[in-house]
Parts: structure tokens; sequence; C-alpha cells
């Protein structure tokens, strides 16, 4: 078994740094196993086909993507951090460019989850923010926006990086999404002519309580609590 395991991380280390030195972005499988020594029996018995060794490598730059977002200091501050994992991922996408669109370009036939797993990473950092009265609208959604935000300024840089390499011009497009997503401050929120302060406070709290369980509610009563908070911020079903 740990044989198999170290022959198939060589393998995607192996079929990594093919995709990062093609001028295409694609891998040959007689060269990945060429590489390693092997024969292309043992990659399909390890991944089943190209696709399968892809999508291996797709969510192994996820792995690599996690380990910078857990290295990236967190403040007090969660809209600063926010703000600051915005960039990360940007840098992630241009030291990485094969890697990156691997890994969030659409690929129909993929079964990688490394794009919803960042998706999952985003949405952590939204509820620390939710927690502080700083969310105008869901964790998820907010995400939904954020990421295709993100995602698609990154894969431009990707396709033309002359003409989308300014900081500024991925700047301008984050301050634009954010500011549909966030409050300027945690009483702006609730004062908002169009937002319900209930709702408001609600989502307040079902973030807090994502953060912090509540350990004076049984497991049954906190599934309870969060399913009513869910209604009143309209993200769950009525």
């Amino acid at each position: 078994m740990v044989e198999t395991e170290q022959l198939r991380a060589q393998m995607i280390e192996a079929a990594e740094g093919q995709l990062a030195a093609s001028p295409d972005f694609d891998i040959a499988t007689r060269s990945v196993c060429e590489a390693v020594g092997v024969t292309q029996p043992v990659l399909y018995r390890l991944f089943g086909d190209k696709r399968g060794l892809l999508d291996a490598v797709a969510d192994h730059g996820y792995e690599r993507y996690a380990e910078l977002k857990a290295a990236q200091e967190q403040t007090g501050d969660p809209v600063a951090d926010l703000l600051a994992g915005w960039d990360g991922h940007m840098a992630f996408a241009r030291d990485n460019p094969a890697l990156y669109q691997l890994m969030f370009a659409p690929r129909p036939w993929s079964h990688s989850r490394a794009r919803d797993r960042v998706f999952d990473l985003l949405v952590a950092a939204l509820v620390r923010c939710a927690a502080v009265g700083r969310l105008r609208i869901e964790p998820r959604a907010a995400a939904a926006m954020a990421l295709a935000a993100n995602v698609g300024i990154a894969l431009d840089h990707i396709a033309e990086p002359a003409r989308f390499d300014s900081v500024e011009r991925s700047h301008r497009l984050r301050d634009a999404v954010f500011a549909r997503v966030l409050t300027e401050s945690p009483a702006s929120d609730a004062a908002r002519d169009d937002e319900d302060p209930v709702r408001a406070a609600a989502r307040r709290l079902r973030a807090q309580l994502q953060l912090a369980a509540a350990d004076a509610l049984e497991p049954e009563e906190s599934a309870l609590l969060l399913k009513w908070l869910d209604r009143m911020t309209g993200s769950g079903s009525r």
C-alpha cells in the first residue's frame, strides 16, 4: 500500500512538471510513465486513464493551495484577511498558470473537487466576516460571486498576461465585488433601507454559531436553531 501511494505521488509530480513545461498545458501519459520508470498499464491501474491522472494533479494542486492559505496569517480583521486572500489567489494563479488552469478552467468530464474545495475555503473566510456583521448576504452566495470574479480575472491574466498584469485592475474588480457583499461597518448592515434588521441579526448569529458551537444546547437543539436561522436569512427551505 505504501509503495502504491509513493508511486502514485511520483506520477502526479511527474505529470505536474510536464504540465508546467508544456506550451499548451497538456501532458503525454507515455512521457509521464517513462519519467517514473513504469509502463502505461500501471497508470491505468492507479488513475483509470489520462483524465483520472489530470484530476489527481488538480486535486494535488488544491492541497498546495490550501497549504498557502493555512500559512497566511489570520488577523483579528476578517475583512482584511478576505482581501489578502484575493491577492493570494491571484499570486497562486500567476505562479502556477498550467496547474491553475487545470484546477479552474471548465472540464465537463472532470471529477476533480479542487474548485469545490477552494470554494469551501472562501465560504469559511466569509463566515468570519458574517460573524462580525460585515456581510450583506448569505456566505455561500457571496462566495459564489467572489470566486467567479477571482477565477475569471486570474484566467484572463494567464491568457493575456500583458493586458491583465496590473494589480490595480485586479483590485478594482475585487473592490467592486466585495462592495456588493460586504458592509462598511456592522451597524450599516441593519441600517440599509432594503435590509430587514432581524434577517441581518440572524445571519450574524448563524455565522457565529458556525465558528463556535453553542455548548449550552444539545445537538438536536443546535440543528433546530440553525434551521430556524436559515429560514430567517432566506438561505434555507421554507
